[in-house]
């Protein structure tokens, strides 16, 4: 692939293929403290936002706008008009509101919503930019159940409606050069065709001042101000410890943040993954620090967080935020670390070199950090010492590959396979290709599942004599050869990955599989309490595994709320269904077993109990497995 069609980093951004540019009216929310609500009810919670989603769609359909996006708690939409836009926000809070009042006060929903209107890129149906990026940010400043408004969007709607608005100041928000004036907008009925200025120096008739006072006061303040502001004032809201969702590890702990694509080009994304994605490994592979994975911190991609609230739902002290630029052959890096227990940043760095000093950026990066959180440096220092491509090119192309691997469809991996075949002479590149071979059994996609098997084993192996540190491609291995019931090697192997990467989460749920593979759930159980703590927002198949072990110790009721929160994350998840109708069955609950063997059938009519023992021939004891297949059986599944 010609670098100038991988990478466009030159030039005027409108003028790639497929993007244009408009202005329009963005509408953002989420909702607040959705982490608690999930973690008391994950069910009911999945229900009643799909119910409040459904509502707001309708909102904004009705309003002659169209929603974007609806990942998790979030919901992005755009609008013609910023009056539609700002209207619609009010009545979607005002049902919310009515909703609400019907829900137990624990319970209640309650969104945030900002509104902006500004410039847009938009490719397809998605749109990016700092239009976009003003919105999430706004919605941020907004109260439960409130709204917040840009100047752009006032200055539109000030005198169309019938709403008064209260002026929050300028807010210097992250990533946008120029400040941001903010509006909360005020609903009730006694604020209509107001503008409250929430302070004395905001409101225009309030600044003639006396020039003598105001420099009295600053004489006598300047010192006070300079301690402050030098020395106390924290810079964020800091975390409370009381508040977080686990306990702080005994080590020093850091969430590295997803970085921000500032290059005006949303097909630049998977650079600024990629970047992120670089450092999350280079620090994991320290013993004495514990790093959230890369699955739990991409969860706030894209979204107005602040690292209050990143510190206290991860449980870290320490979170690492950046954004990456590209520009003909410049590449900048700007990141800043912050300690959230005191809300104060302890470092910060930008970074201007050439695109081929990307390597060198990230290895300071990494170092720096250390540094900063005075992590000594013996084990950082082989880190920097881990294997590299031979060129900028082979790196990039990776970084597009992971791009589409991590979207796990039979499209997305055929372009993951093709693009790591064009760079396979390094470690890295083999291991893509091993799981890309591996993602073909998985997806269904292969012609010859035992041919994609071998190249799987096969490419692992090429992997790690290259490049030993490769902890992910030594926890595939490892599950590769308790698939082939070598289980003594697997369990050897994947010892040794969680010996390289003491932080890799899904090291160590490959070797909680060998485990159970091997007959051994009682062992395997820790590591997969281990692996849940290093990624607090783990994918399905964390659960669903989770849940096996928890079966084979039959102990069925802790299965089935595995289960459960595999089918809040993933409602069709046919990998879900089939153990809890098992579990079901062998709890003596008959009924909720041919209920969850009915769901079976809907998702594949065609499913066979036959067909299925054949996939779980890895397991030691096929003892327990004859037992499972029966318990398919009697609840109907032949």
């Amino acid at each position: 692939m010609p670098f100038r069609r991988l990478l466009y980093l030159g030039g005027d951004p409108v003028a790639a293929e497929g993007v244009k540019r408009k202005v329009t009216a963005i509408l953002s929310a989420d909702v607040k403290g959705y982490s608690r609500l999930m973690e008391e009810d994950e069910a009911k919670t999945v229900q009643t936002i799909k119910a409040r989603r459904e509502l707001m769609t309708s909102f904004i359909e009705q309003h002659r706008g169209r929603v974007v996006d609806s990942p998790g708690d979030n919901l992005l939409a755009e609008f013609a008009s910023v009056v539609e836009a700002v209207d619609c926000a009010v009545k979607i809070q005002e049902e919310l509101k009515a909703k609400n009042a019907e829900l137990p006060e624990n319970r209640r929903m309650e969104f945030r919503i900002g509104v902006h209107l500004g410039d847009i890129i938009e490719d397809e149906e998605r749109i990016y930019g700092d239009g976009v990026n003003i919105a999430a940010r706004i919605e941020g400043m907004a109260e439960a159940g409130g709204i917040c408004i840009s100047r752009t969007a006032y200055d539109s709607v000030k005198n169309k409606l019938n709403l008064g608005f209260e002026y929050l100041g300028e807010h210097t928000v992250k990533n946008i050069s120029e400040p941001v004036q903010v509006y909360r907008v005020l609903t009730d009925p006694e604020a209509v065709g107001s503008i409250i200025y929430k302070h004395r120096r905001d409101d225009p008739r309030h600044k003639r001042r006396s020039t003598i006072i105001a420099l009295l006061i600053l004489i006598v303040g300047i010192g006070v101000f300079a301690t402050w502001n030098f020395y106390l004032r924290p810079d964020v809201e800091p975390a409370s410890v009381e508040k977080m969702a686990y306990p702080l590890p005994d080590k020093t702990s850091i969430a590295v943040l997803p970085f921000d694509n500032m290059s005006g080009d949303p097909k630049q994304e998977y650079l600024s993954d990629g970047i992120t994605d670089s450092i999350i490994t280079a620090v994991s592979k320290i013993h004495n620090l514990f790093v959230i994975a890369r699955n739990s911190t991409f969860t706030y991609k894209g979204k107005a967080v602040k690292v209050q609230q990143v510190a206290e739902e991860l449980g870290v002290q320490y979170v690492l935020e950046g954004s990456v630029q590209s520009s003909g052959d410049r590449l900048r890096i700007n990141a800043q670390l912050i300690n959230a227990l005191n809300g104060r940043h302890i470092w910060s760095e930008r970074y201007d070199r050439k695109l081929t000093d990307l390597f060198a950026m990230q290895d300071d990066i990494t170092m720096e950090i250390l540094m900063a959180m005075r992590v000594k440096l013996t084990e950082g220092q082989q880190v920097l010492r881990a294997k590299r491509p031979h060129n900028i090119e082979a790196a990039l192309k990776l970084y597009e590959a992971w791009d589409y691997g991590l979207r796990f469809t039979p499209e997305a991996n055929a372009k993951f396979k093709k693009l790591a075949e064009e760079e396979p002479d390094w470690g890295e590149a083999f291991y893509v290709l091993a799981l890309a071979h591996m993602m073909d059994l998985w997806l269904g996609t292969t012609k010859s599942p035992k041919e994609s098997f071998a190249r799987a084993i096969e490419y692992s192996e090429k992997a790690v004599s290259l490049d030993d540190s490769l902890a992910q491609a030594m926890g595939l291995l490892a599950y590769l050869y308790a698939m082939k019931r070598d289980h003594d090697k697997a369990i050897a192997i994947g010892e040794k990955a969680i010996s390289k990467d003491p932080n890799g989460a899904d090291a160590h749920a490959w070797l909680r599989n060998c485990l159970t593979f091997a007959d051994r759930p009682q062992e395997a159980i820790p590591l997969y309490r281990k692996a849940m703590r290093l990624n607090p927002f783990p994918p399905v198949w964390y659960y669903i595994n989770l849940g096996n072990s928890y079966h084979m110790l039959g102990r069925y009721e802790d299965a089935i709320a595995q289960y459960r929160k595999s089918l809040a994350l993933s409602p069709n998840s046919l990998s879900s269904y089939r153990p809890l109708c098992v579990a079901y069955m062998d709890m003596g609950k008959e009924d909720e077993a041919r209920a969850a063997a009915a769901e079976v059938m809907r998702i594949n009519p065609k499913f066979s109990s036959e067909r299925y023992a054949k996939t779980l021939q890895a397991y030691k004891n096929q003892d327990y497995i004859r037992r499972w297949i029966e318990s398919l059986r009697k609840a109907g599944l032949k």
